[in-house]
């Protein structure tokens, strides 16, 4: 039986479906970067206590709980998603996100209800890491799966720049809440105001993927009874060699991502000696420019293909990551603006291919399943420890460029990875039945 083409879904469709896939993962990220943002002001919200760097190591604590929760996620929610459809998935997703990140700014502090305040905080933390873990995979290939074949890196590429737009907006409300309040006015009330966005956020992307028709590829698998009855243990069977060397490339994706979006703002300040504000500037003209530059490395890429792309975002961060932190270090704002922005560059591009990559590495009967574990997994080993790894390799060798030879060893394995996969840019995603896909030759194309 011949699959729903995608090449038959409007223009009007598409954009619906780039709307709903992104505002979910807008709302993920935008609630992982505020966290960050107003960590100093939580940790005196709920862990208070005369030493400041306990509070916020607690505090940051938590942050690392989520991430611990996002590989369940994954493998709970992408079997789900392969068994029952993306749509009702991430339906619950968002719902699950949205509800969560909603209740941290309806939480009691330590002052009000002493150690459960604490205690509440980290079971939410990890109901959020726990749906963002069938978030990001599941957008991929809903946005994926409606895409025609010779545009999906670019389709692809507003779930990008749905992530950076929500650093930036997270970047922009933190700073104007900081800047329009009092201390005493943002420890009682305006921290909480970044999360309660999340509640109409949330309905808006619930009412908008509850109204939109299931994929055109997982209902060709429906109709024709394909659906996988065990899609976790079919995926750990036939794909595990696949999982390995996508992962290895995601890993770069994860780690460039959090350096870039994360840690620089940390990086900037310790090292360049910049104020709080403008290294908090200087992030967000990055992350704008990041979000702009998204399509141009979604057409790049389906113009050349996804094993040059991956080698041109691999070679980029090897060449530019040193003088990136370098200029970064410089102490200057129009040289660190430079030295990000080329950091940027390197990983935009991963992330665009990284989006369009887990889609196509995988068979539809076992795609959500496949890629949310892949994702995960590489983010939670090499994303979740970005600031750390970056902070400890400085204090133990006592050199602030160390995390940039650290970034070019996993741009390494990334690369090896990455080439030991197929071109997959223009293969058809609508499958019906078992597949198996294995990594081609390291140099066969």
């Amino acid at each position: 039986m011949t699959s729903p083409s995608t090449e038959q879904v409007s223009p009007h469709t598409l954009r619906k479906v780039i709307i709903a896939a992104g505002i979910g993962n807008f709302v993920e990220w935008f609630d992982f970067a505020v966290y960050g943002f107003l960590a100093t002001t939580i940790a005196q919200q709920f862990f208070p206590s005369g030493d400041t760097s306990a509070a916020l190591l607690k505090t940051f604590a938590v942050f690392a709980v989520a991430f611990a929760f996002r590989p369940l996620g994954g493998v709970f929610f992408g079997m789900l998603g392969d068994r029952i459809g993306r749509k009702r998935t991430l339906a619950m997703t968002i719902l699950l996100m949205a509800g969560a990140t909603t209740l941290i700014g309806l939480l009691p502090t330590y002052a009000a209800i002493g150690v459960a305040a604490p205690i509440l905080l980290s079971l939410i933390r990890c109901a959020q890491g726990f749906s963002a873990g069938g978030e990001y995979a599941g957008a991929c290939a809903y946005l994926m799966e409606h895409a025609p074949s010779d545009k999906r890196a670019w389709y692809g590429s507003f779930v990008p720049v749905s992530t950076f737009s929500a650093f930036a907006a997270a970047a922009v409300v933190a700073y104007a809440l900081e800047a329009s309040l009092s201390a005493e006015a943002m420890g009682s009330w305006g921290w909480r105001l970044p999360f309660l966005i999340a509640a109409p956020l949330g309905l808006v992307g619930l009412y908008l993927r509850w109204k939109l028709d299931e994929t055109p590829a997982f209902q060709a698998v429906k109709q024709e009874h394909a659906v996988a009855h065990s899609p976790l243990k079919e995926t750990l069977r036939n794909h595990g060699a696949a999982i390995c060397c996508l992962g290895a490339f995601v890993s770069l994706t994860a780690l460039s991502f959090y350096m870039f979006t994360t840690y620089f703002a940390t990086y900037l300040q310790v090292a360049g000696g910049l104020s709080r504000a403008m290294a908090l500037l200087v992030s967000l003209i990055a992350l704008i420019f990041a979000a702009a530059i998204c399509p141009l490395a979604g057409l790049y890429s389906d113009r050349v293909g996804r094993r040059v792309t991956v080698m041109t975002a691999c070679a980029l961060l090897i060449v530019v990551v040193y003088p990136s932190f370098l200029m970064a270090s410089s102490g200057s704002f129009a040289a660190s603006v430079v030295g990000v922005m080329l950091l940027a560059v390197g990983a935009v591009l991963c992330g665009v291919v990284t989006a369009a990559l887990l889609s196509e590495t995988f068979p539809t009967r076992t795609r959500y399943t496949a890629s949310a574990i892949t994702y995960n997994m590489a983010y939670t080993i090499f994303g979740g420890t970005a600031p750390l790894m970056a902070t400890w390799l400085i204090s133990t060798t006592g050199s602030n460029l160390s995390p940039a030879f650290y970034l070019i060893a996993v741009a390494l394995l990334a690369l090896a990875g990455g080439l030991a996969l197929p071109e997959t840019s223009r293969i058809s995603l609508h499958d019906v039945g078992p597949q198996e896909k294995a990594p081609a030759p390291l140099l066969s194309r």
